[in-house]
């Protein structure tokens, strides 16, 4: 199996994870797919949302693959009176990953961070590994701890 950039940081800071693989489907990127295959329960399947604030400029929230950000508990938690989603065309050059594949850890940058509350129900979460077809589950505090991600309620 490859080794993508995500799976050397975690590696590198002796995080407990397991690197899950599934084969894409170029029609449904969505992480609710990725569960139905990876056979996990949809709501421990994280995805990876960047968004522009009015105040902090760009930002990620990682939120459970069945729901949506809510733009409003967004700008709440992070500060800003404004949010909007950032255009899809400009996330590869911001963060260095493409739709489907984008992870909270690894980004070109450390942006400000908010993972939705709702991790903490749970002993692991999933989150994209950095590529298309391959997740990392971890517990969603040891993310966190090294993204310096904050929780709130997001969703």
């Amino acid at each position: 199996m490859e080794k993508t950039n995500v799976i050397r940081i975690l590696e590198g800071h002796k995080i407990a994870h397991r690197v899950l693989s599934y084969p894409v489907d170029e029609s449904d990127l969505s992480a609710v797919h990725a569960a139905e295959i990876l056979q996990i329960p949809p709501e421990q399947v994280f995805k990876t949302i960047v968004l522009v604030g009015d105040r902090s400029g760009p930002l990620v929230c990682v939120v459970p693959g069945p729901y949506e950000v809510d733009l409003k508990k967004a700008a709440r938690a992070s500060g800003n009176k404004a949010i909007d989603p950032l255009p899809l065309r400009e996330l590869e050059g911001l963060t260095g990953y493409i739709r489907g594949g984008c992870s909270p850890i690894g980004m070109k940058k450390l942006f400000p961070t908010y993972i939705e509350e709702l991790a903490l129900l749970f002993d692991a979460i999933t989150v994209s590994a950095g590529k298309r077809g391959l997740q990392v589950q971890l517990a969603a505090q040891d993310l966190a701890r090294l993204i310096g991600a904050h929780f709130a309620s997001l969703v």
